[in-house]
């Protein structure tokens, strides 16, 4: 194993790592993992081994051991599944998928690296059957995070439309309380079909679904807290502001479809 500094800066220093690696080594696949995540040796010889279908592969972190601030993150993961997907901490890609690069200005770095790979050719591989556990961060780390989180949802407008809905909805139930315990038992329900998905009742505690409540409250309010940093100029990050969460698949595929283009001309000559 070699540790190697970031030859590169970048807004988001994660991507300058990311590229740092995939540069130092010709190996076909590459795996990109944050400092908290913990493979095993069958779920990484698995995740490696989906390439072979893949341009890019997305398993599902789960965190160990289960903290309070843990389990309400849960919560945001477990709606995540049953909405679509979670993005995790970890990704398996093929090299030449990512040897060009990807953005390094963007907050939601993961997502951005997924698009790219799928504007390029790749196909995504959301493998919400494949588990990897992570560390908890500290409650404070966790607290940092909670607008951070919001800000990535402007990567993806419907979502951050309706993230906006919530919280007026939630004043207006105000003039009738007892409407919170259904709005509570909907987030409850939706949380609990996450767990179920693709294995997850084996993974995730029977009272995770319990704190999809408390996740929706606070997402009623960060989402506003996020246009907010947005009108003054990005989130907060490393010492400056990054203002984009992460490029749109348009305009990806139209950047891959010019990166190809000279490339075509060569082949009909």
């Amino acid at each position: 194993m070699r540790h190697i500094r970031p030859d590169r800066t970048t807004p988001n220093g994660k991507v300058a790592g990311v590229l740092t690696g995939v540069d130092a080594t010709d190996q076909p696949r590459t795996v990109i993992a944050d400092d908290d995540v913990r493979y095993t040796e069958a779920a990484l010889a698995d995740a490696v081994g989906r390439l072979t279908r893949a341009g890019i592969v997305a398993p599902q972190n789960h965190f160990r051991p289960l903290p309070w601030h843990a389990r309400w993150d849960t919560a945001r993961s477990l709606i995540n599944r049953a909405l679509g997907a979670d993005y995790p901490g970890t990704l398996v890609v093929r090299r030449e998928f990512a040897a060009d690069g990807y953005r390094g200005d963007v907050l939601f770095e993961n997502l951005e690296l997924l698009r790219t790979v799928e504007a390029r050719g790749g196909r995504v591989e959301w493998a919400k059957d494949l588990f990897v556990e992570r560390r908890p961060p500290t409650p404070a780390h966790f607290r940092s995070q909670r607008i951070r989180q919001a800000y990535d949802s402007f990567a993806q407008p419907a979502r951050l439309a309706a993230e906006l809905t919530l919280l007026p909805a939630l004043l207006l139930q105000a003039r009738r309380p007892l409407g919170y315990l259904m709005w509570a038992a909907a987030a409850i329900a939706v949380a609990e079909r996450g767990s179920r998905v693709d294995g997850g009742r084996r993974i995730y505690p029977t009272t995770a679904a319990l704190w999809a409540p408390a996740w929706v409250a606070e997402r009623a309010v960060t989402a506003w807290l996020a246009v907010g940093w947005r009108a003054l100029g990005g989130v907060p990050y490393a010492g400056g502001r990054l203002r984009h969460a992460a490029s749109s698949a348009r305009r990806l595929r139209r950047a891959a479809s010019v990166e190809r283009a000279p490339l075509e001309r060569r082949a009909l000559r």
